[in-house]
């Protein structure tokens, strides 16, 4: 089970400012995988031992899961791979607009909290602003990934994605990945395949578009009243 949090209030509204590249990481030239709602890490611990050609920052809501995943870094020696405990929605945005250009190569959001009811749409996880900011960090082919085992959750982010016109669907046409593109399942993957149920994915990359502006794309977001 996983225990929610309200993004919302006060205590996780706090922006946090987070370390650069270069203080976070042995060689902080390396392209960056960013992966927004990590939990314990497992998934990027297995990924940075795997690609030491890359470095692996995780966000993480939950503070106790953030130190769980530092200790488990720490005791494999990992120096391409960190774990920050913050609001991705609040602190993130000004981190992404001082990287250096075309480092954030490959974004991930796996298995998020699920906020079913339209009330709660304002604490889900990928927001519109959050999306443009990603969609200007990364540059043309580079790579954003997400996955659920939930419709209600997964839908609702492939529409805002590709409503913003700033990314294209990678080779799967109008049907789900079958298989994780990077061959490293999350522990909620491991546990959703082991009971036989599916996992709906969709790999992206960034395409040529400008990136809207937030105010112009909420307001179409809005009108069409779907997110």
């Amino acid at each position: 089970m996983r225990q929610h949090v309200n993004p919302l209030s006060r205590f996780f509204q706090l922006h946090r400012s987070l370390l650069t590249p270069d203080e976070l990481f042995e060689n902080g030239a390396l392209p960056i995988h960013l992966d927004i709602g990590c939990a314990r890490g497992q998934f990027l611990l297995q990924t940075a031992s795997l690609h030491d050609n890359w470095n692996h920052l995780g966000l993480e809501i939950r503070h106790p899961l953030v130190i769980t995943a530092e200790k488990e870094r720490e005791h494999l020696g990992l120096n391409n791979i960190h774990f920050l405990f913050c609001n991705a929605n609040v602190s993130l945005q000004e981190w992404l607009i001082n990287l250096p250009l075309d480092v954030l190569q490959r974004v991930s959001i796996q298995f998020p909290d699920p906020w079913f009811k339209r009330k709660h749409r304002k604490r889900r996880l990928l927001q519109p602003e959050l999306l443009l900011s990603l969609a200007s960090s990364l540059q043309a082919g580079r790579e954003l990934f997400v996955q659920s085992d939930l419709l209600e959750v997964i839908e609702p982010m492939v529409y805002l994605i590709e409503l913003s016109g700033c990314f294209t669907r990678k080779s799967c046409g109008d049907s789900w990945l079958n298989d994780n593109p990077w061959d490293v399942p999350t522990e909620r993957e491991s546990y959703v395949l082991k009971q036989g149920l599916p996992v709906y994915r969709m790999l992206y990359e960034r395409n040529h578009m400008l990136t809207p502006e937030l105010n112009h794309f909420e307001k179409i977001c809005s009108q069409e009243n779907k997110v």
